[in-house]
């Protein structure tokens, strides 16, 4: 099977996510895109006012609940380490070595890349899905991904996704400010949200 995987914190998942998700399955003829909510990244540790890994597992269940490729796991929801994706991705490499693994960033992620725990790791167990974001310049981006792909010896390729100006920092700060945030999530999201008092300023 051709499986993507979208990691990250998804406090909340919004359009954004769901868009890139449907995109890199068409594109690339993925079989499906797994969610992978993470529960204690390393670069996230402190993470006050925010939802739950409970929640934040609960609103991305919600948001994909409708769509037949689309899938989840809380392969990343340890309770205590951190989730590094080099371990993730060989993990699911050894426990599905038949499988090819497309895993879906953004380009700010990308131009960090040297700074992640082990990257060439992450290369060898998998192809990088980048996609555009924060309106990157289409030249930079190609030679951040060039850099890549020589450094590591990458499989990487870029999707043609449109730039979605939305964030789950942009989202938070709006319900916290009483603002609507209505279709930049989904419905169901939206109204667990609302339910749950999440985000709201204390």
């Amino acid at each position: 099977m051709r499986i993507g995987l979208m990691g990250g914190t998804f406090d909340p998942i919004h359009i954004g996510h769901l868009i890139l998700g449907e995109t890199a399955y068409e594109q690339f003829h993925l079989d499906q895109v797994v969610y992978m909510p993470a529960g204690n990244p390393p670069h996230k540790q402190h993470r006050e006012g925010r939802a739950t890994n409970e929640e934040r597992f609960e609103m991305v269940k919600m948001a994909i609940a409708d769509n037949p490729h689309f899938q989840i796991s809380d392969f990343e929801m340890t309770e205590d380490g951190y989730s590094f994706t080099y371990r993730t991705l060989e993990t699911l490499k050894k426990m599905h070595p038949e499988d090819s693994f497309f895993f879906i960033i953004g380009a700010d992620s990308l131009f960090d890349f040297d700074l992640w725990r082990n990257p060439q790791r992450i290369c060898n167990a998998c192809t990088l899905v980048v996609a555009t974001r924060n309106h990157t310049p289409e030249e930079r981006l190609d030679a951040q991904i060039e850099h890549v792909r020589e450094k590591y010896g990458a499989s990487i390729e870029k999707m043609d996704s449109e730039n979605i100006d939305c964030s789950s920092k942009m989202i938070r700060s709006w319900v916290a400010e009483g603002r609507s945030i209505r279709y930049y999530v989904p419905e169901s999201v939206h109204t667990f949200i609302e339910e749950h008092g999440i985000y709201r300023q204390k």
